[in-house]
């Protein structure tokens, strides 16, 4: 109960007004109906109660609260993409993203906040259907102009804000008690908290606030206005722009309170200066923004650059924008989704819609063009300065999304192909293998794609995305036809590029014949052109074909020569890709201490970059190597750590890997029952994915010769197999703990007489305890358990070491009670007086 919540929830820029009952009756609903679907009119406020509904439902949910905005998603393939994107999971390359989030999110209880679902409701409503059919613990809150009806679920129809009504029988009601009338108030002294109303206002702030038909966005928007205007001036104003004969819907009809925002909207615009309307309605353009992106794409001769802090501060001021948060210093600003619909309908009628896409679609192209520059330049940069183009386009990348859509609708091939270009380094280092591909196959299918002159590189990108997806023969035959057009084009770079990815294709396929000739040319290219990034990732391929021939020795050459070039640059990405190569061929080779030191370094490098699944990936290598050199504690610690990251991003093949690597430390130790369930269940996570698999009861088949030991490995190896992956993890996560367990006799679970073997066995198994004042921590802890003993002594909590860790809370308590077992402690304030006790010394 006292643990942080997990969730991914936008901290809202204003205060939550009114709706208690509501919010009352759907934190019930929620507790006994899987999905609920916020049902209502634009700017009724569907999106803050979901976001106020989901805050308060986080106790509920220990595995997190998740939103996905689905506002720009057309597709179902979009859908999982904005699901996998919220809860942290990673795409399987070769397999479809739709499984691996059905397979990530089976055994959770989260609730799920899909927001904005009308526009493709059938779509929502399948893959609604299907997580809930599929997923039992898992809850759905969505949001829709029109109902989205799940199985079992239900519809709330989110009305108006209350307005002033008397009871029969009874006094007057106090206007100021309403909630719309709350709301307005509040709105107008965040706009000037000197803001003060009479009786008399008050009352007439409830008859503006039945004018807006209780809609909260309008409601917000007038209120930001009351401070300027006056609120009996607000109200005339108001009610005379609604009965304009302009604005009736027919003769004795009235306007509906569902019609009546925008026509609040329309009397706030009209009631803006000149300079404020052109703004506004030029950031329709985008999805997100800040003020140099501003400056860049709505100036112009009619509004200057340096007006446009002020006319941002004056929309920000009026409440028609909002602030979303920071990002490198830079406020950065949304319009919500009502006002930018409004506005883009008044861009289009002022005849700038087409002129001001164009303008922000040349801004992007240079942003992500840069990225490519910086992340493939030979340039020696800090890496800083070559990561800020990738973070600047995680930022942009939902106005990135607009655009490409934008140029397929239109049909212009040649600048929607170079967005998709430069977007290829953003989908691959942060697996977005298939929304790519998506994006890049349909621009490619347009007419006007054979005449446009960046075909030739798409194609390469094209094979780029195949290749990590695992699809060979598209990269091949994408890759070739790419590496033709791009030699008659002339275009060096991008032959060099493709020779690269061709070898390794070529690799991948074990043709060393094919990979050489094209690794061969293309380290020759590199060299002559001074390509130091190309020659590194050439190197880097050389090592990987002669690993794979055996030759060990002349793979850590070439490695070794790649890591020299790459970090001449500072090109932290390089080193740790090259990095992994070469721990995993001298891990094969039996070289324990490089194998080591390069998984320990490429962990490092990847939680830099936040690469979820090959810092998972580390963890389990350096595990692997600490169960081969006899450390069975640091391997228990690495191996469990890596499997709850893998499990958790939804990599079932490298946690099932890590199984099988926690299955032969335990059986090592003796633990033989537990060891052939987690191998049972690791061969059917591979199953699951494709890969091959043995029989039972590998990957102990030679272990026993009594034929009746040997039906109890494999009656225990069966069992496992049909355990599922999550329970499977959880075992393990049960197994490590009693791995760890210091004990002079054998666990009865194992059915062994052999002890607990391991350089590192006689350590953990001691009863008598370290003297805190002798003991250095460094020659007692792991290096991760150094790490979290150093942010104990800090005051840090588990939560906050979990953060600067990239842990879950509870791996940092694990660690941390490892530590006090080891020298006997019972509170983290003995961890603190010794490590600064050593710290000092």
């Amino acid at each position: 109960m006292t643990a942080p919540a997990r969730h991914n929830l936008p901290r809202p820029g204003t205060s939550f007004v009114g709706r208690e009952r509501d919010l009352s009756d759907l934190l019930r609903l929620l507790g006994s109906s899987r999905s609920v679907t916020l049902c209502g009119a634009d700017g009724i406020g569907k999106t803050r109660l979901a976001l106020r509904v989901a805050e308060q439902s986080t106790v509920s949910f220990p595995d997190g609260v998740w939103m996905a905005d689905l506002t720009d998603v057309r597709t179902t393939l979009e859908v999982h993409a904005r699901i996998a994107h919220a809860v942290g999971v990673v795409e399987e390359p070769g397999l479809p993203l739709a499984d691996t989030v059905t397979e990530a999110l089976r055994d959770r209880r989260l609730l799920l906040v899909l927001d904005s679902c009308e526009h493709i409701a059938d779509e929502v409503a399948e893959v609604g259907e299907a997580l809930l059919a599929e997923c039992p613990a898992v809850s759905v809150l969505l949001t829709s102009e029109l109902p989205v009806r799940l199985a079992g679920g239900t519809v709330w129809r989110v009305p108006p804000m209350a307005l002033p009504v008397a009871a029969r029988n009874a006094p007057p009601p106090d206007p100021a008690d309403a909630e719309s009338v709350r709301l307005f108030l509040d709105r107008a002294r965040a706009r000037d908290p000197r803001f003060t109303s009479s009786r008399a206002e008050v009352e007439t702030v409830a008859t503006l606030c039945d004018l807006a038909g209780g809609v909260p966005l309008g409601i917000e928007v007038l209120g930001a206005r009351a401070p300027d205007e006056g609120i009996g001036a607000l109200t005339e104003g108001l009610r005379s722009h609604l009965a304009s004969p302009a604005l009736q819907p027919g003769p004795g009809q009235a306007v509906s309170r569902s019609q009546v925002l925008p026509l609040v909207l329309d009397f706030v615009y009209r009631s803006l200066p000149g300079p404020e309307q052109v703004l506004l309605r030029r950031l329709s353009v985008f999805r997100g923004w800040d003020l140099e992106l501003a400056e860049q794409v709505c100036a112009d001769e009619d509004l200057p650059e340096s007006n446009v802090l002020d006319l941002l501060t004056c929309l920000l001021d009026r409440a028609l924008i909002t602030v979303t948060g920071e990002f490198e210093g830079r406020v950065r600003y949304r319009l919500p989704e009502a006002v930018r619909q409004f506005a883009q309908e008044r861009l289009i009628a002022a005849g700038e819609g087409e002129a001001f896409q164009d303008r922000l679609l040349v801004r992007m192209l240079h942003l992500v063009e840069d990225l490519g520059q910086k992340l493939e330049s030979s340039r020696s940069m800090p890496w800083s300065e070559r990561d800020s183009g990738r973070q600047r386009v995680i930022a942009e990348y939902d106005t990135l999304r607009s655009l490409l859509r934008w140029s397929h609708q239109r049909g212009a091939a040649e600048p929607g192909l170079r967005l998709c270009v430069s977007l290829v380094a953003h989908w691959v280092s942060h697996n977005g293998y298939s929304e790519g591909a998506h994006w890049m196959d349909r621009l490619l299918a347009l007419e006007e794609t054979a005449k446009a002159p960046s075909r030739a590189r798409a194609l390469v990108a094209r094979a780029q995305l195949a290749r990590v997806r695992r699809d060979h023969a598209l990269a091949r035959s994408a890759g070739e036809e790419g590496l033709r057009l791009c030699r008659e084009a002339g275009d060096d770079v991008f032959v060099r590029t493709c020779l690269n990815l061709l070898a390794l294709v070529e690799v991948r396929d074990r043709r060393p014949d094919l990979a050489s000739v094209r690794v061969e040319e293309a380290l020759r290219l590199c060299r002559e052109a001074g390509d130091l990034w190309g020659e590194a990732i050439a190197l880097g391929t050389r090592a990987s074909l002669v690993a794979q021939q055996g030759d060990y020795p002349a793979a850590d050459h070439h490695y070794n020569a790649a890591l020299t070039l790459l970090r001449g640059i500072d090109h932290r990405w390089g080193v740790g890709v090259v990095l992994i190569g070469q721990a995993r061929a001298a891990e094969a080779n039996g070289d324990l201490m490089t194998a080591d030191r390069c998984y320990r370094e490429a962990l490092d490098t990847q939680r830099l970059i936040s690469a979820t699944s090959e810092e998972a990936l580390c963890l389990a290598g350096i595990g692997r190597v600490a169960h081969a050199q006899g450390s069975v504690g640091q391997a228990y610690d690495y191996l469990s750590e890596g499997l709850l990251l893998s499990h958790g991003s939804g990599q079932r093949a490298e946690a099932a890997r890590t199984l099988v690597s926690l299955a032969r430390a335990a059986f090592g130790s003796g633990l033989r029952e537990p060891a052939c369930r987690l191998a049972g269940a690791a061969m059917a996570a591979r199953a699951q994915v494709g890969l091959p698999v043995h029989g039972a009861p590998w990957p102990f088949l030679d272990v026993e010769r009594v034929r009746r030991r040997r039906r109890h490995l494999v009656g225990w190896w069966e069992q496992g197999y049909v355990l599922g992956l999550s329970e499977a993890v959880r075992e393990a996560e049960r197994l490590a703990e009693e791995g760890r367990r210091p004990s002079s006799a054998p666990s009865p679970r194992s059915g062994s007489r052999r002890g607990r073997g391991g350089k590192d066995g006689g350590r953990d198994g001691r009863t008598a305890r370290p003297c805190p004042e002798s003991t250095d921590p460094r020659q007692l802890l792991t290096r991760r358990e150094l790490e979290i003993a150093q942010l104990v002594s800090t005051g840090r909590s588990n939560p906050e070491i979990a953060r600067d860790l990239f842990i879950t809370p509870s791996t940092a308590a694990r660690h941390v009670a490892n530590i006090n077992r080891k020298m006997g402690f019972h509170s983290r304030t003995q961890i603190t007086a010794w490590i600064e006790r050593h710290r000092t010394a």
